[in-house]
């Protein structure tokens, strides 16, 4: 077994444990405390009903999610236009996201050194330019994701010794709010934990290192839930740490002072630690969403997913492109991270029912076919974000 292989369900979890969630959960939990949290829960649970469709389809078929698609539509014409729409959500969503990725990343240099956001945004695209066209990032983004654990830990230490107020917390946690003010914080927390691009990537990653069939599908869902959870427990510790530092203060929480809510644990280190935490999260995702997006183009239009090919390249560096092209825009930091989550939230509903649709009709899923229950889950999670959708646009 190799060492790729035990890694996808985390490599998932990092990969949605960025700068989004940080800037999200922390704006949850400065704003809202824990009246937010189901919808966090919501999150969790959806992401491991919908990641798990992804691992038993890349299981099963031994391809990716667009490739498993284009193969399941006969029709010519529908084949086309579903394509299209999934070049179109992916491109549009991993744009955004990585405009958040980057604009993340960009603060947290910025506090170290600050030449401006948009030069930081620059020299971090070029960076992940450069390492995904050498292809070698892979141990990069082992590092990266083990500074992004550290932070995590400095979160769940801070949280602990800021003497938290329990009453007030389970008050708020069985006081739910689903009001107008909150709903592009609710979207926002959904689309930072439930990426459409963790589909695409997550059935792509279990396709390519499980050829040999030497695991069984159990493992890598068992895996999936496991990680999935733990970057949920992550979120909810960085919900809970806001909330103590802003929650009903005067001073509300801005791109400048989220250090702010580490201060009890690191005093005058925080910002510094805070910087390098948000920078090793923007990098890793800003790698992740333009891979997983070059893996749904080329599988939609059946272009070799080839690492090295020129249509996989030029995939990942127009998004990449388009992301640094975002942030060069003047858009406020924290509504630019805001905004890519909120995206993801909206184009989510689109995928999921391609899954949905995948996991009832692909002739190669035997027994990992979906069960009326998977269904029903899936429906459910569709029906929701569909209708905070609703309640915020219409």
């Amino acid at each position: 077994m190799s060492q790729r292989r035990t890694k996808s369900g985390f490599i998932i979890a990092a990969a949605f444990i960025g700068p989004g969630t940080v800037s999200t959960a922390s704006l949850a939990g400065a704003n809202f405390g824990f009246h937010l949290v189901w919808a966090l829960v919501f999150s969790v649970l959806a992401t491991i009903i919908l990641q798990d469709m992804a691992v038993r389809l890349g299981y099963a078929t031994r391809s990716g999610m667009s490739e498993a698609l284009r193969t399941q539509i006969a029709n010519p014409f529908i084949r086309v236009l579903l394509s299209l729409l999934v070049v179109g959500a992916i491109g549009i969503g991993n744009a955004a996201y990585e405009s958040g990725n980057l604009t993340g990343a960009a603060i947290g240099l910025n506090s170290i050194a600050g030449i401006g956001i948009p030069a930081w945004s620059c020299l971090l695209g070029g960076l992940a330019v450069l390492l995904l066209w050498s292809g070698h990032y892979k141990l990069i983004e082992t590092v990266l994701v083990m500074l992004v654990a550290i932070m995590a830990m400095v979160f769940v230490v801070t949280f602990a010794v800021s003497e938290p107020d329990w009453g007030a917390m389970a008050g708020q946690l069985f006081a739910p709010v689903a009001s107008m003010d909150s709903i592009t914080t609710i979207l926002a927390l959904i689309g930072t934990t439930i990426v459409p691009y963790n589909l695409f990537l997550h059935a792509s990653l279990i396709a390519q290192n499980e050829q040999d069939g030497s695991q069984p599908a159990g493992y890598y869902r068992r895996q999936s839930a496991l990680a999935i959870g733990v970057g949920g427990l992550i979120t909810l510790f960085i919900m809970a740490t806001a909330m103590q530092a802003f929650y009903g203060q005067a001073e509300a929480l801005n791109a400048g002072n989220l250090a702010k809510q580490l201060a009890p644990l690191l005093g005058d280190f925080a910002e510094l630690f805070f910087a390098l935490g948000m920078f090793a999260a923007g990098l890793t995702s800003a790698i992740t969403a333009p891979l997983a997006a070059a893996y749904a183009v080329t599988g939609a239009l059946n272009k070799p997913s080839d690492m090295r090919g020129i249509w996989f390249r030029a995939v990942w560096l127009s998004i990449i492109l388009i992301g640094v092209g975002f942030t060069l825009s003047g858009t406020k930091p924290l509504m630019a991270i805001m905004f890519a989550q909120a995206a993801n939230g909206l184009l989510l509903p689109v995928i999921a029912l391609l899954l949905l649709f995948m996991m009832n009709r692909h002739s190669q899923l035997g027994l990992l076919k979906n069960h009326w229950s998977a269904n029903v889950a899936g429906l459910a999670v569709v029906g929701l974000i569909g209708w905070l959708s609703w309640q915020k646009f219409m």
